[in-house]
């Protein structure tokens, strides 16, 4: 029988992948948005999750076999993070029917459980790198932890199954998304490669020539199917990354190559995108109106504040994904293929020249 799936966030990067896989693997997809988008296969749910009575009225009659909640907001503080982002996870649950049978639900963090929040991003004292589940939680306030919670009572009050994936930073397409580094160093590299400016490392010495990863938005989406799918994975936390790691000193370069430009020396200076980039907006707009571009509104397609966070991190971040392997995950994506795929993907939506 056609299994069914709600997507929540399905017009961001990570739920936009994964409601595309479902649809390919023949399940019938609800795509929960704000603003739904039309998407081949996926059916748009439109609902504020801020509004419980309102998400209710928008999910009565859908009876999911799997849930996969890829969305959040991001707020001024991490106590507003708190409140609205858990409000939102416990509207969404408490809005669903009641299970008429087998349930997963799947929650989408990141590497911010180790981290630490935007308040305390990366300071104090730290886990060990490479990253495993079985570090827990840091002994702060983090939204993803209260996300977690509600997740955890919901199930525990209906009988659902859980899974918790954790990718570092997410490669993929979604025009107005808060966190897309894919997209933001496109569009700086265009508007170096137009001006002339160097292309200059945004970043801090640590992440230059340290060691690291990402997550291509595909191989999340394989990673969150496979465990809803997988009764190994159910009740489990995860960290999801491609499989590969890097260093940017070599990444910088080849995504200087793709599009024919030379990467800048690093001094090892921390030359902030926000910074860079404060002004571009009317040179973003006549760019887009000489070439034809579909999104001539920088702020749609840049988030510099969010490609600053994670270049400018003053340790190495490496992921262990030993607990997936261990229980039959093989998915596999070379980082900087998945580079490449989304710039000819940005190239052919018509969103950089």
């Amino acid at each position: 029988m056609t299994k069914t799936a709600l997507v929540v966030g399905a017009s961001g990067i990570a739920g936009s992948a994964a409601a595309d896989l479902l649809a390919e693997q023949g399940w019938t997809v609800h795509g929960l948005a704000r603003r739904p988008v039309e998407r081949a296969g996926v059916q748009p749910v439109a609902a504020d999750l801020q509004d419980a009575a309102a998400t209710a009225e928008a999910l009565r009659g859908i009876d999911p076999d799997a849930v996969f909640i890829t969305t959040w907001l991001r707020q001024d503080s991490e106590a507003e993070n708190i409140r609205v982002n858990s409000a939102m996870v416990r509207n969404l649950l408490d809005g669903l029917p009641k299970p008429t049978g087998p349930r997963h639900v799947a929650l989408v963090t990141g590497l911010k459980h180790y981290l630490g929040p935007f308040e305390a991003y990366g300071k104090g004292t730290l886990p060990q790198t490479p990253f495993r589940e079985e570090q827990g939680r840091l002994d702060v306030e983090n939204f993803y932890y209260a996300q977690e919670d509600e997740v955890f009572a919901a199930a525990a009050r209906d009988g659902f199954t859980w899974s918790v994936h954790r990718p570092h930073t997410v490669i993929g397409l979604a025009v107005g998304n808060a966190m897309n580094m894919g997209t933001t160093l496109a569009v700086y590299a265009t508007l170096c490669r137009e001006t002339g400016r160097p292309f200059t490392f945004p970043g801090s010495a640590a992440q230059w020539s340290g060691l690291t990863d990402m997550t291509d938005a595909n191989q999340l989406a394989h990673h969150l199917l496979w465990a809803a799918q997988t009764d190994a994975a159910h009740d489990q936390a995860f960290n999801v990354v491609n499989g590969d790691v890097f260093r940017w000193q070599w990444m910088w370069s080849r995504i200087a190559d793709w599009f024919g430009i030379e990467a800048a020396a690093f001094d090892g200076t921390v030359r902030p995108l926000e910074q860079q980039m404060a002004g571009d907006a009317g040179l973003w707009r006549e760019i887009a109106t000489r070439a034809g571009l579909a999104e001539p509104d920088l702020a749609s397609l840049a988030s510099p504040w969010h490609t600053d966070a994670d270049l400018g991190r003053p340790i190495e971040v490496v992921t262990d994904m030993s607990k997936s392997r261990r229980l039959g995950f093989t998915g596999y994506q070379p980082t900087d293929d998945a580079f490449f795929a989304l710039f000819e993907r940005l190239r052919a939506g018509r969103l950089i020249p």
